[in-house]
Formats: structure tokens, C-alpha cells, sequence
């Protein structure tokens, strides 16, 4: 499938790019080649292809959810730099 240069110069238009001539025609190729190989590809024959999300198959690696007994204040704030009546002190972000 051909490109034209005005498509791409729409395109650019568009993403409020501003490209040169020598840029519009190279990539008018580059995208001309690209959609002739998608072509190639639309005609690969897939029938009976199960359709992927993936190239590989995902497992999910996480352990079941288990309920715990919540961690003591005085041990979570053991190695805090810093603690003001029980809670951590952070510097304060402004923007």
C-alpha cells in the first residue's frame, strides 16, 4: 500500500509536527514499507489460530490472600529515623 506525501504531511499536520521535505518522503517510504508488510501479514492464513494477548502464556505468580495479625506500633517504628507520638515524621512536600 502506497502513502501519499499529503497523508503525511496530514499526519504531521495533525501531531502539529513540522517536517521538512526530505523528512516527508522518507517517511512516506518507511511507512509505505511498513504497510506493505502488513499486507503480507493479512494474508497469512490463521484459521484456526487461537487469538493471544501474549506471545507466551502468563501464570499469576501471587500467593493466595491470607489474613495476619497487624504488626505492633512499637515494632513498626522501631528503625523509623524519625517518630512523634507514635507515627512516622516525613518531611513536608510543597509544590
Amino acid at each position: 500500500m502506497k502513502i501519499t506525501k499529503e497523508e503525511v504531511m496530514h499526519v504531521a499536520n495533525l501531531a502539529r509536527l513540522d517536517m521538512d521535505e526530505a523528512s516527508i518522503d522518507k517517511f512516506a517510504r518507511q511507512i509505505g514499507t511498513i504497510l506493505e508488510y502488513v499486507e503480507v501479514l493479512n494474508r497469512v492464513d490463521t484459521q484456526g489460530v487461537t487469538p493471544t494477548s501474549h506471545a507466551i502464556s502468563l501464570t499469576n505468580v501471587f500467593r493466595e490472600d491470607r489474613e495476619k495479625k497487624a504488626l505492633e506500633r512499637d515494632k513498626a517504628l522501631a528503625n523509623a529515623p524519625q517518630k512523634e507520638d507514635g507515627n512516622f515524621v516525613v518531611p513536608k512536600i510543597i509544590i
